[in-house]
């Protein structure tokens, strides 16, 4: 019987095109790599991946590879979340893993290596790793370097507080022209552990990153190294047939959620490792793992959970120094990317810095840093605690203030609308609502506390928050959302009394079932168009991650 994929993969026109490239008649054996390149003038998080991606294919080359540089969509928060109140941004994480399908496994390339930066693209190209299921490893881009005024560190997270500070009369630590002349020094992601570098140290721990690679100084020699040791190890897992589903297991998923919670990461990681748990197809419920793990202590609280920079906490060892210092409490013989299980890779391993990365007996706080809660106000909602030290509330009942837009809610707060002991709903901020839970929640979360009410309120939202985020008792990623039919979320109004408790796990709507029944949700309060309509038509409940891959029957 012939086989069509050896057919296809072999045909002469094919080799006809990579001749015409200069391939020659040797290159043809040889391991076909994809260089997954996400570079973009637009923004500084990109601004490097042209030169690493050209060490990479040199790399691979030497190695016994041939590379092919593809390159995806780019979202970045600051600059493509611009337009539509950011609802690009989420919906920019399933084009980047579509985007690899249509050029990598249209082309039956053997394995690919990503260069992975901000937000989205570390859990792009971990989805897309999982669907094709090819040798792939990811480059971790690094975060940028911040700057400083008369001596004081300044990055994009004083930026971006005192802009909303502003307009309620909070002032600023320094001017907001100066800070934003002096916050990003250099290329990579956001300093801190946002989104972005809480998915690079993700990616470490489920092992799809070489160890050590995680946080890293954008475009610095030793990310450049790293880069190059990346590339010569993908021509490796290739030969070895070292695939990603042997590496995503329950296992991998399991130490990587405590690793989110050993540094109180960004909550954006939960629907991030659900959706590519969803694309491996191994049964991970990612929401389960993070109550299973929720003893895991905090070990290094970075900026914003405390007052450790992302550089201190690199020095100290990063992600591979929390890995160590967790190996007690998670699965050491998870295989990794190394070829190695991670007990193997850590056994020679010692933490840099033991006052940065503290012991698992004597942690920085208790856990969990970032807790799963659900109720008759939710089937799943988050919650980040951060360092658990009585600075904030995690107890909560209040009369709710229902606000259908981030504008109406930021007038409100201005207006000295909003009150102690009010819970504010902000809801049309989903998945499908927002759509792509675009909509500014973290906007009313900064303005909330600009107003000196972050710790006298509740925050509750179906919208989703930037990793920068870490102000009171919120409560974010409400599921199901308010567009949902019949979301309770969706029927709440205003002095309706909800309660927020950690303790027991719960976010409860207190009003009885039948007068719920009579009220009825708002339906799409947004407009969308285009690619975002397709989305939203597509998009699947929280519980996947927000995948567009359609429920198997």
């Amino acid at each position: 019987m012939v086989e069509l994929r050896s057919l296809a993969a072999n045909n002469p026109g094919r080799r006809a095109n990579w001749r015409a490239l200069g391939l020659s008649q040797e290159d043809m054996l040889k391991p076909k790599i994809a260089v997954v390149n996400s570079s973009s003038e637009l923004a500084i998080c990109y601004a490097h991946l042209d030169g690493i991606a050209k060490m990479v294919k040199e790399e691979i080359r030497a190695a016994g590879g041939v590379p092919f540089e593809v390159r995806t969509a780019a979202p970045s928060d600051f600059i493509t979340g611009a337009a539509r109140s950011g609802s690009y941004i989420l919906a920019g994480r399933d084009i980047i893993a579509n985007d690899i399908e249509v050029q990598v496994e249209a082309a039956l390339l053997d394995g690919m290596i990503c260069l992975t930066s901000c937000d989205k693209t570390p859990p792009g190209h971990l989805m897309a790793a999982a669907r094709l299921n090819i040798p792939t490893i990811l480059v971790i881009g690094g975060y940028q370097q911040a700057g400083a005024i008369d001596g004081e560190p300044v990055d994009v997270e004083d930026v971006w507080s005192g802009q909303v500070g502003a307009i309620f009369g909070k002032e600023p630590k320094f001017p907001i022209p100066d800070m934003a002349e002096n916050a990003i020094m250099g290329p990579g992601v956001c300093a801190g552990m946002a989104t972005a570098n809480t998915m690079h140290s993700v990616v470490e721990a489920l092992g799809m990153a070489l160890p050590g690679h995680a946080p890293v100084r954008g475009n610095s020699p030793k990310m450049q190294a790293n880069a190059r040791a990346a590339a010569r190890r993908i021509v490796e897992m290739v030969n070895e047939d070292l695939r990603p589903r042997d590496i995503l297991t329950p296992g991998a998923f399991r130490n990587a959620v405590a690793t989110v919670l050993a540094v109180s990461g960004s909550i954006n990681a939960i629907k991030h490792m659900q959706a590519t748990a969803v694309e491996a197809e191994n049964g991970v419920d990612v929401f389960a793992l993070w109550e299973e793990m929720s003893d895991v202590p905090v070990l290094s609280p970075v900026r914003p959970t405390g007052s450790i920079r992302i550089e201190q906490f690199e020095d100290a060892g990063g992600a591979r120094g929390i890995l160590k210092r967790l190996l007690p409490r998670i699965d050491g013989d998870a295989l990794t990317c190394t070829g190695k299980t991670l007990a193997e890779n850590l056994a020679d391993y010692e933490v840099e810095d033991p006052a940065t990365i503290l012991p698992l007996d004597a942690p920085f706080s208790q856990g969990p840093s970032i807790a799963i809660l659900s109720g008759t106000l939710a089937d799943t909602a988050v919650v980040r605690l951060g360092v658990r030290d009585g600075s904030r509330p995690e107890e909560f009942t209040g009369k709710a203030r229902v606000f259908e837009d981030t504008a109406s809610c930021m007038a409100a707060i201005e207006a000295g609308e909003v009150q102690d002991g009010d819970v504010v709903i902000s809801r049309n901020q989903g998945l499908k609502g927002g759509p792509a839970m675009g909509g500014g929640a973290s906007l009313i979360l900064f303005a909330l506390d600009a107003a000196g009410l972050a710790k006298t309120t509740a925050f509750v939202t179906d919208g989703q928050l930037s990793g920068l985020c870490l102000k009171g008792l919120t409560v974010a990623e409400v599921s199901p959302e308010a567009a949902e039919e019949g979301a309770p979320i969706g029927l709440v109004q205003d002095g309706d009394q909800v309660t927020v408790s950690v303790a027991n796990r719960r976010l409860d709507l207190h009003v009885p079932a039948d007068e719920l029944a009579r009220r009825h949700g708002p339906g799409y309060r947004t407009e969308a168009t285009g690619y975002l309509r397709n989305f939203r038509e597509a998009v699947r409940p929280m519980r996947t991650g927000g995948v567009l891959v359609p429920e198997k029957e």
